[in-house]
């Protein structure tokens, strides 16, 4: 396994460019342990990999960025853990990683839908960040539930739609639209959270409620929805 992630390094490292790295500052990612690949070659490589959990562990411990966005991409949702989940989120240091892990791997596995209460909980950004990367996710992924589960995870997005911190207020923006936008029940209640939000007197709150609202209450989703019945 040291052979493999080796490899995996020198072929991340050929494929790196300073000019990569230097256009991460531009998205508020820090550069500080990446090599600058692109996420299109990220993919080739985790294509050719295939699926490998413990090669996935491997390239997480190297604390490279780009290692840790393939770790997400060839890891096994169903030999992840709960402890795993745990271990990996405690170690999320940029908004970039956190939502890849949790798009790519995390919204995929049995413990999901825990890790959104439990994280929501949290204080720590890119933790908490996490979270609701994770519902938006599941929103998209998750083709079992039903709107129970998301309708219990609305609560959860109005209390943190008062954190003023930008990468948790996105994440929430971005968790209420993804909910109401998956059905007319799930529509309809984001909507209402919105409207709250919308009314408050604090600016985070409000502009999570009026950034969703412009597109949860508009008529090309109410007529998508509609369709989809």
């Amino acid at each position: 396994m040291t052979d493999d992630i080796a490899s995996a390094m020198t072929w991340l490292k050929r494929h790196s460019s300073k000019a990569t790295r230097d256009g991460m500052a531009r998205y508020a990612i820090p550069s500080d342990h990446a090599l600058g690949v692109t996420m299109s070659n990220l993919k080739v490589l985790a294509k050719q990999l295939g699926t490998n959990h413990e090669l996935a562990a491997g390239l997480w411990d190297t604390g490279v960025y780009e290692a840790r966005l393939l770790a997400s991409l060839i890891d096994d949702p169903a030999l992840v853990t709960a402890a795993q989940m745990e271990r990996w989120c405690n170690d999320f240091d940029n908004w970039g990683v956190a939502d890849t892990v949790c798009f790519a791997l995390f919204d995929r596995t049995p413990h999901a839908w825990k890790k959104v209460a439990a994280w929501a909980k949290r204080d720590e950004e890119f933790v908490k960040r996490a979270a609701f990367a994770l519902l938006w996710g599941l929103t998209v992924h998750d083709k079992e539930s039903g709107d129970e589960p998301f309708l219990r995870s609305l609560p959860l997005i109005e209390r943190a739609a008062t954190d003023e911190r930008h990468f948790i207020k996105k994440a929430v923006n971005m968790a209420l639209r993804a909910t109401g936008k998956r059905s007319l029940v799930l529509n309809e209640a984001a909507i209402t959270v919105a409207r709250r939000l919308a009314a408050s007197k604090d600016p985070a709150p409000r502009w999570v409620g009026k950034n969703a609202l412009t597109e949860l209450a508009g008529a090309a989703l109410a007529k998508r929805l509609a369709s989809k019945g």
